[in-house]
């Protein structure tokens, strides 16, 4: 399948989050606008020609902390090789507190109608022990200017099972979230990765599994019974404001990726940039591809990245997907309520069995 998805990677944050493991760094001595000539001409080496996405992802980082010249001189470079007017979603990711009015106009005329709040939580003390720069109310000011410009759809990134973290401190951040009446909220169930200082810190500490399904059962109550559509297990939305890039990658649509650290999928092939940026800028200023490595996913590959990603989804997984030999374990499944399974609408995991989708999966393969 030809894809119709691009993510970009934009890899500066003002400081680095102890518990975050994506690629990303300090903008320091970056040669800003040779990273956006870059990231341009990657696009013009990697894109077909007449490419015509329709989705597109900024992520990060902090793509907000990108100056309007540099954003304005980057989109437009990807407009001189991408037709970006059949786009039915253009996601943002940004900081609150990292933006004015000006600057949310600018990605308004630009068209981007998804922004993505990276708030975390909506305590104070609990943003500070995260490292995250803004406060509670700083939050609220952003969803403000984002609603008074007229952004589409506002989503709010959320953490649980943080260090110190209590059932009722969850409830409260998801209440407070609620009063801002976003159309999107993304709850993430805090993982320790391996070389940030919330490994070191936290990492080798049991994680407490009943605490996790109780928040995550808590989230599902409240923010269902608030309208919301429960629609991956880290995420809920209001009828009509399901994330479409998110849920193409969920689904297994091919997507490509730009900018240092990006990775795409096309086909039975996925791409890595490599995680150093001044090696990418270096390398597209001669004219040629970054540092990169290059992956084949074999059928039995990508059959389990799809069941693995799909049924994470409220959205039924299709029979056309399952094997004669997949039967007997999805009785099983559905036995023991994890999920739910007819030919003609095929394969759902319950909430119960969404909690456990990773452990799932492994019965497939």
């Amino acid at each position: 399948m030809s894809s119709r998805h691009l993510y970009i990677h934009i890899p500066f944050c003002h400081r680095i989050c102890p518990y975050c493991a994506f690629f990303k760094h300090t903008p320091s001595d970056t040669d800003m606008r040779g990273f956006v000539r870059a990231v341009a001409k990657e696009a013009q080496l990697r894109l077909p020609v007449g490419f015509a996405p329709r989705t597109l992802y900024f992520g990060g980082g902090t793509p907000s902390m990108l100056s309007p010249t540099h954003l304005e001189n980057l989109v437009e470079g990807l407009r001189r090789v991408a037709d970006l007017s059949h786009l039915e979603e253009w996601s943002f990711e940004a900081n609150p507190a990292t933006f004015t009015h000006a600057k949310v106009e600018q990605w308004l005329r630009l068209g981007i109608t998804r922004v993505s709040l990276g708030v975390q939580s909506m305590d104070a003390a609990t943003l500070r022990m995260l490292g995250r720069e803004h406060t509670p109310e700083q939050v609220i000011q952003s969803v403000q200017i984002l609603r008074e410009v007229g952004i589409p759809q506002v989503n709010i990134d959320l953490m649980f099972s943080l260090p110190g973290q209590t059932i009722d401190l969850w409830q409260r951040t998801l209440e407070d979230t609620l009063a801002l009446a976003p159309n999107h909220i993304s709850t993430y169930n805090l993982t320790y990765e391996e070389g940030t200082p919330f490994y070191q810190q936290f990492g080798q500490q049991m994680v407490d599994e009943e605490t996790d399904e109780a928040m995550f059962n808590l989230t599902d109550e409240l923010l269902t019974t608030a309208g919301f559509r429960h629609y991956e297990v880290s995420n809920y939305a209001r009828p009509g404001c399901l994330s479409l890039h998110n849920l193409a990658c969920w689904q297994g649509e091919d997507y490509y990726g730009l900018g240092p650290g990006a990775c795409a999928t096309l086909g039975h092939t996925r791409y890595a940039n490599a995680e150093n940026t001044p090696d990418y800028i270096h390398a597209l200023a001669a004219g040629h591809l970054p540092p990169h490595s290059t992956e084949h996913l074999s059928h039995a590959d990508k059959r389990t990245e799809r069941l693995g990603l799909w049924l994470r989804t409220d959205i039924p997984l299709p029979s056309s997907f399952l094997r004669s030999q997949d039967f007997p374990y999805i009785q099983e499944l559905c036995l023991e309520g994890l999920a739910t399974y007819s030919t003609e609408e095929g394969l759902t995991l319950t909430r119960r069995g969404r909690l456990l989708a990773d452990e799932i999966v492994l019965g497939f393969m």
